[in-house]
């Protein structure tokens, strides 16, 4: 039997605070990312997801406990509430300790190598959003050409130049050289080249970002490789893992794009991983604090599911599930500790499956290494079995 396998990670759509939240704070504890941005729009309309069984796994208004797929939540076990470690948990590699963040700002032994790298001093060197910071800064640098380094709530080091002003390629070597010093304690999850264009009052980020990840060694997604199936990450799921164990990496602009990317990959692919991540919903909506937004980008996201269903064939598993919250209701814009969805569907399935909450979020990377009859990750319990898929 062709093995096919579709997963889709929807950035930041927590479903709850997670045990231990208060851990990370108060907002963190009132966090509850699908039903509070669900109540800011009087209740989501997502005929597809409530079919899958989201409506099962906790109140959501509009959401019907109803369908039939499995169902359950997931709880990271890994140190922090990033893309990076939510992303390496999946795959088996659990953190102990948060990556580093800068609230303050990179320290001189970071930015004084990496200003002589560059050959000029950088622009604000402090957190902030993407889209300000290079409004506030974007004038300056075209008339000097320092590059503009910042950096979020995440671990990040992201540095922002005009295309017209510094060559992609340029920008890519800058970021490489970043990724080269960030070690050690100050070994950051990703750097990040952020080109952008246009004029001030109009610019505009573009879509030739990328990301320079920490390489963990080899996982599932490795295994999955060599055993000869092509692995296909689509969005910013080969830049998360450094593009070990990617076969073919598809960058996207959107989360629409991204979905006509996953169709596409399953007209093209008849065996093998589909695995994708749908950004905006973080980058767009979370953390710029609008519910509605992040509501109607999960019903866009439900239609363009449609798709995705209508294209399983017999033996396929569809896997949905996120990383982390960022609860745009809550106080601040960070990311939020919270319980991840998990939605298992195949063709054959009738009747719901209650996976409960797991403990980890490596039981999907056990639930995948298990579809693929591949060596297992060192930590994660599959719930293959439980799905019944024959």
């Amino acid at each position: 039997m062709d093995k096919r396998l579709i997963w889709i990670v929807l950035d930041s759509c927590g479903i709850g605070a997670a045990p231990d939240a208060a851990d990370y704070g108060e907002a963190d504890v009132q966090s509850n990312t699908i039903a509070h941005v669900a109540e800011a729009v009087g209740g989501l309309r997502v005929p597809n997801l409530e079919r899958l069984g989201l409506g099962r796994i906790a109140p959501i208004a509009g959401v019907a406990a109803s369908g039939a797929g499995g169902y359950g939540t997931m709880v990271e076990r890994s140190a922090g509430k990033d893309t990076t470690n939510g992303h390496l948990e999946f795959v088996g590699v659990i953190l102990s300790q948060p990556m580093p963040t800068y609230p303050n700002g990179f320290p001189p032994e970071i930015i004084e190598p990496f200003e002589r790298y560059v050959g000029k001093p950088v622009l604000c060197n402090r957190p902030a959003s993407g889209t300000w910071v290079i409004e506030a800064y974007g004038r300056e640098h075209l008339e000097t050409g320092r590059p503009i380094v910042y950096t979020s709530a995440d671990s990040v080091f992201q540095v922002a130049a005009h295309e017209e002003v510094v060559p992609v390629d340029t920008l890519y070597d800058w970021c490489a050289f970043a990724r080269s010093i960030l070690v050690g304690p100050h070994a950051v999850g990703r750097v990040i080249a952020r080109p952008f264009l246009g004029e001030p009052g109009r610019f505009v980020r573009t879509d030739r970002r990328r990301d320079f990840s920490l390489d963990f060694g080899p996982t599932v997604l490795d295994a999955v490789e060599a055993a000869g199936y092509p692995v296909v990450g689509i969005g910013k799921i080969a830049d998360i893992y450094n593009h070990r164990g990617i076969t073919r990496a598809v960058h996207t602009v959107d989360n629409a794009d991204a979905m006509r990317n996953v169709v596409a990959a399953m007209d093209r692919e008849r065996t093998g991983l589909i695995y994708a991540n749908l950004v905006d919903f973080d980058s767009k909506y979370g953390h710029r604090n609008d519910p509605v937004g992040f509501a109607r980008a999960i019903e866009a996201f439900d239609r363009d599911l449609e798709e995705v269903l209508a294209r399983l064939r017999p033996g396929d598993l569809l896997v949905i599930t996120a990383d982390h919250g960022c609860d745009p209701t809550v106080p601040g814009t960070d990311h939020t500790r919270e319980r991840v969805p998990i939605l298992a569907y195949h063709l054959q399935m009738d009747d719901p499956v209650d996976l409960g909450e797991r403990e980890t979020f490596a039981d999907l990377g056990a639930t995948v290494a298990d579809y693929f009859d591949v060596e297992h990750p060192s930590v994660g319990t599959s719930f293959l079995e439980s799905l019944r898929l024959k």
